[in-house]
């Protein structure tokens, strides 16, 4: 799914995150692992299992919801910023098939203090648009291993 000439670099994780989406440490989450583009997207390139389905064949919309949040998170993070999500609207186009290969794109729009707009979105292997969304992720402190 992704072009020859295109340069991702892997994102690192810390091994403690139990992070639903993205936590190594995590017994039942997804263990989503991301990439860097050059330019500043974030991208990952995931085969969700059929666990995490809604209707037979298709992944439930909640998931759906988590892989665009956790896509648009990593692009603030990108930028070493912990933040958690603020407002996200989601436009859910076409199922999402589970078990299949799917690529999530994230974005950084802008920011603004402590505010960053962020959009995702979910293309199958063909390139066919399944969901995109938007958010606003509010910049938090401390340190719990995001």
């Amino acid at each position: 799914m992704t072009e020859p000439a295109e340069k991702l670099t892997p994102m690192a994780h810390t091994a403690q995150n139990r992070c639903f989406g993205c936590g190594p440490a995590s017994a039942i989450g997804l263990h989503l692992e991301f990439l860097l583009a050059e330019d500043g997207a974030v991208v990952c390139l995931p085969t969700i299992p059929e666990c995490f389905e809604g209707p037979p064949g298709y992944l439930h919309g909640g998931i759906i919801a988590t892989l665009l949040d956790e896509a648009m998170s990593k692009t603030v993070r990108a930028r070493g910023l912990k933040a958690v999500t603020g407002r996200m609207e989601i436009d859910y186009r076409r199922p999402v098939r589970s078990a299949a290969p799917i690529r999530l794109e994230g974005r950084l729009l802008r920011s603004e203090g402590r505010k960053h707009w962020t959009e995702a979105r979910i293309l199958d292997a063909r390139g066919h648009m399944l969901a995109e969304a938007k958010g606003i992720f509010i910049e938090i402190g401390g340190g719990h291993g995001f």
